[in-house]
C-alpha cells in the first residue's frame, strides 16, 4: 500500500495527489501520443512525402525531388497527402503509445529501470497491435503522397483520406485495406521496438549516469539516438511496404513478387533507397514527438497537482 504524503514528498509525475490522499498512479489519457505525433507530421510531412516519392518513382536525390515537387504542384504540394498522414497518426501512432505504455506497465517485474529487453518486448507488441490497426491509413497515406509523381492515367485523385478509403473499399473491396499488412506490421514492430525502447533506454542511461537531468536537453538527446537506430533499423521493410501498397495490376503486389523485380532492377541496396530523406524525416520527427509528448505530459502532471480530474 502506497505511504501518505508528507510535506516533504515531492510529487511523482504522472501521480495524482490531493491532499490527504495517499499516491495514486494515473495512467495519461490514451490519445496523448496521437496528438503528439499529429502535430510532429504536420510539420514533418514534406520530407515524409519526398522519401516516399523516392521509394516509389524514378526520382534522383532528395532535392531534385522536392524541386520537381514544387515545379509541378507549388509549394503546396509538398503538403499533398496530409489528411492521410494525420489519419494515420491519430490511428497507428494513438495506438502504439497507448498498447507501449500498457505493455511496460504489465511486463514491469519489480522497482527500478525496465532492462532493455523487456523495453524492447513492449515497443514489439506496441508495433504489432499498432501496425495491424493503423493499416488502412497507411496505406491512403502512401497513395496520396505518391499519387501525383505518376502519370495522370495511373493516379488515384482522392480528395482526402475518408474519400479514399470509401472509393478503395468501393473499387478494390474492403479487403484492399490490409493490403502491405505484412510487411507493414513487421515495420511497425521494428519501428516500435527500436523508437520507443531505444528512447526509453537512452533517457535511462543519460539520467542514471548523471550526465543529464531529466528535462528538454535530455528528451532530445535520447530522441536523436532513438531516431538514428529506428532508421536504419526499418529502412528495409519501409521500402518494401511502400512499393507493395503503391503497386498496381495482378501479380505484381505480393511481397515476393516485388523483392524480385527491385533485386533484378537495382540489387540488394535498394532496401536503403531513400534512406537519407527518411533519416531527417525521421530525426525532426522523432526530436518533435517526444519532446512534444513529454512537454504534454508535464502539463498534465501540473494539472492533476493543481486539483483537475477531466484528464
Amino acid at each position: 500500500m502506497s505511504a501518505p504524503i508528507t510535506p516533504s514528498t515531492a510529487p511523482e509525475k504522472g501521480i495524482v495527489n490531493p491532499p490527504g490522499t495517499t499516491l495514486v498512479k494515473k495512467p495519461y489519457p490514451f490519445w496523448l501520443g496521437g496528438v503528439a505525433a499529429s502535430l510532429a507530421a504536420s510539420v514533418t510531412h514534406p520530407l515524409d512525402l519526398t522519401k516516399v516519392r523516392l521509394q516509389t518513382s524514378g526520382d534522383k536525390g532528395m532535392l531534385n525531388s522536392m524541386r520537381k515537387t514544387v515545379a509541378a504542384n507549388g509549394f503546396t504540394g509538398l503538403f499533398d497527402g496530409l489528411t492521410g498522414t494525420l489519419l494515420r497518426q491519430m490511428t497507428y501512432s494513438m495506438m502504439r503509445f497507448a498498447v507501449y505504455d500498457a505493455a511496460k506497465e504489465a511486463l514491469q517485474d519489480g522497482p527500478g529501470p525496465m532492462p532493455a529487453w523487456r523495453m524492447a518486448l513492449a515497443g514489439s507488441i506496441a508495433g504489432g497491435v499498432a501496425g495491424v490497426f493503423g493499416n488502412p491509413a497507411e496505406l491512403m497515406m502512401v497513395r496520396m503522397q505518391a499519387d501525383k509523381a505518376k502519370p495522370p492515367e495511373k493516379r488515384y485523385n482522392y480528395r482526402n483520406s475518408i474519400q479514399g478509403l470509401y472509393r478503395m473499399t468501393q473499387q478494390e473491396g474492403i479487403a484492399s485495406w490490409y493490403r502491405g499488412v505484412v510487411p507493414n506490421g513487421f515495420r511497425a514492430v521494428l519501428m516500435n521496438m527500436s523508437q520507443l525502447a531505444s528512447y526509453d533506454w537512452f533517457k535511462e542511461q543519460l539520467i542514471s549516469n548523471k550526465l543529464l537531468t531529466d528535462g528538454p536537453v535530455c528528451h532530445f538527446v535520447a530522441s536523436l539516438g532513438a531516431g538514428t537506430v529506428a532508421t536504419t533499423v526499418c529502412s528495409p521493410a519501409d521500402v518494401l511496404k511502400s512499393r507493395i501498397m503503391n503497386a498496381q495490376g495482378a501479380g505484381t503486389t505480393s511481397t515476393i513478387a516485388v523483392i524480385r523485380q527491385s533485386l533484378a532492377a537495382e540489387g540488394p541496396m535498394f532496401m536503403f533507397k531513400g534512406w537519407v530523406p527518411a533519416w531527417m524525416r525521421l530525426q525532426p520527427t522523432t526530436i518533435l514527438i517526444f519532446l512534444i509528448l513529454e512537454q504534454l505530459k508535464s502539463g498534465i502532471d501540473k494539472y492533476r497537482q493543481a486539483g483537475g480530474k477531466a484528464l
